[in-house]
């Protein structure tokens, strides 16, 4: 695979870190999760194709070991806020004089500087602070964030990665690692780039949830169906909007401009009630193979099952039966092959691990015996 090779040390933290280690390891990246002491539960979300190594970086024993390990790793990425890591003895500057190769990720929700840089907050906080959150919701509603998924995955995680990546890229050259400051307010800004750039264009210069791309466009919203499902409209190029014109029965000659946006508000009233007429299955009937942009809103449920994933192998079963994404993107020469295999548990591989990076069994027992270090391997079922 492509990251075959790469070892990475990913300090235990919660969504947006897991995501960026899942994908390296994902990719073919040795992935181990540093997990603390007593830690349950949640650290197995994004799991996949990691090993885990429980370790007490409170004490100077634990901080030692993982000065150790990160002196034959290649990348450190690590989800506490500014200073954390420097208390503890294992800021970069430390970790990169014994391993100047040492890429150092960072990723957090404010950054390494600024007022915010030690204060605490989720993914709707860094969303509202990178000014996307005051542009996304219906018309007179309050702003409100899609899920945990724009500033935690996108702006957090795979910003992120690409650092990571480039990083590495870049060591080819000059043979040395860099700090990478990823944090989730820049990131999601960065990924509102278009909006920024489209705000002379009129995009946006209505209130929210009254734009083209907001969910004020007839011809560009969801809409409920006879049986409570949705359909998805994206009709936004004319020649798409007249075949979505045809499917819903209605004629052009007959309709207002499509953008004149004083008749927006009484196209959607319109345009509802038709698809309020037809289940979700009978205007799947309507539009599949037509190019007007209308397409189901699928559950979990259904988009494992739908024709289009299921020719593509979009979705992967583990030995669990558990269901998740593929890895994206697809690769033609060195594609993703994750792991099938169940989550670590916590702690299962710490022997393991320490063993890969030099301790000897003498080592391992005295880290046991201090409590710096936690085996827990897996129990056979007899």
């Amino acid at each position: 695979m492509a990251l075959r090779g790469v070892s990475v040390l990913e300090l235990a933290g919660l969504a947006p870190g897991p995501l960026c280690g899942m994908i390296l390891a994902d990719f073919g990246a040795r992935v181990v999760r540093v997990d603390r002491l007593g830690a349950r539960g949640n650290t197995n979300i994004l799991a996949r194709g990691k090993r885990s190594l429980v370790l007490d970086l409170q004490r100077p024993q634990g901080a030692a070991v993982l000065r150790r390990l990160s002196a034959r790793a290649d990348v450190v990425l690590e989800p506490y806020r500014h200073g954390v890591m420097e208390k503890l003895q294992l800021g970069p500057e430390i970790l990169q004089r014994e391993n100047p190769r040492l890429i150092y990720a960072r990723l957090t929700g404010f950054g390494q500087s600024g007022r915010f840089s030690k204060t605490a907050g989720h993914d709707i906080n860094f969303l509202a602070l990178s000014g996307v959150l005051s542009k996304i919701g219906g018309s007179g509603e309050n702003p409100y964030a899609p899920l945990n998924l724009l500033a935690d995955f996108g702006g957090g995680a795979l910003i992120c990665t690409l650092g990571i990546l480039m990083a590495l890229f870049e060591r080819t050259r000059s043979g040395k690692g860099q700090v990478i400051d990823a944090n989730m307010v820049e990131g999601t800004a960065y990924l509102s780039s278009f909006l920024w750039h489209s705000l002379q264009m009129g995009l946006w210069e209505n209130p929210r949830g009254q734009n083209l791309l907001d969910g004020g466009a007839p011809f560009y919203t969801t809409y409920r169906t006879a049986d409570g499902e949705f359909m998805a409209v994206g009709a936004l190029e004319p020649q798409f909007y007249k075949l979505l014109i045809n499917g819903l029965g209605l004629k052009s000659d007959e309709l207002p401009d499509q953008m004149s946006m004083s008749d927006w508000p009484e196209m959607k009233k319109r345009f509802a009630d038709i698809f309020a007429k037809k289940t979700k299955a009978e205007w799947c009937q309507i539009f599949d193979g037509t190019d007007a942009c209308v397409t189901p809103v699928l559950t979990f449920e259904e988009v494992i099952h739908h024709d289009h994933n299921k020719e593509r192998g979009s979705f992967i079963i583990n030995e669990e039966q558990s269901v998740s994404p593929r890895p994206a993107p697809l690769l033609s020469g060195t594609p993703a092959v994750p792991s099938c295999k169940r989550n670590p548990f916590v702690g299962e591989h710490t022997e393991e691990i320490l063993r890969e990076f030099g301790f000897t069994q003498t080592e391992i027992n005295q880290l046991t015996s201090d409590k710096i270090i936690e085996i827990n391997k897996p129990r056979a079922n007899l």
